[in-house]
């Protein structure tokens, strides 16, 4: 600290390093090394209750299991990202022979697309979609591969049983 220019300076640093010094010894010499350091990009979140746990009127639970939706639905919509990307990649590298060089990657990129279309697609669920609407999107797709099979298939015909 430079040398104050006159007593009331002198006065003013004294009273500001009496109450600083212990503050700055205290974090440095005990916060900071108890501390974990990782890039804020990096937080991890607590997974909270899903929305088939919530009760119809626990607000809370309902808040905090779309907060988790929103969340996941961001990090599917990266992990779809950047297998495109690595397929787009692979293309423009391995040209005139990426269908059997990249065929791996495409198949990855296919299966994680698909679990998106089935998960988090927004045509379906509105641009405001939330982990209700999901739930029971997925609800009704269940209810419809029960009755006709996988969804892309074509309509399976039912065996008919006659109503008694």
């Amino acid at each position: 600290m430079p040398e104050a220019r006159n007593p009331l300076e002198a006065f003013s640093n004294a009273v500001y390093d009496m109450f600083d010094k212990p503050v700055t010894w205290f974090r440095e010499s005990i916060v900071e090394p108890n501390q974990k350091k990782y890039p804020w990009y990096h937080q991890q979140y607590r997974r909270v209750p899903t929305i088939d746990q919530c009760y119809t009127d626990d607000v809370v639970c309902r808040f905090e299991a779309d907060q988790q939706f929103r969340r996941d639905r961001m990090v599917d919509n990266e992990v779809v990202s950047i297998l495109r990307q690595r397929f787009e990649d692979c293309t423009m590298y391995e040209a005139p022979d990426h269908l059997e060089k990249c065929k791996e990657t495409l198949e990855q990129y296919e299966k994680a697309a698909e679990n998106w279309f089935i998960k988090c697609k927004n045509g379906d669920l509105g641009g405001y979609a939330n982990a209700k609407s999901a739930y029971m999107k997925q609800k009704h797709r269940l209810i419809w591969e029960r009755r006709y099979g996988p969804v892309g298939t074509g309509k399976n015909k039912r065996e008919e049983v006659p109503e008694e």
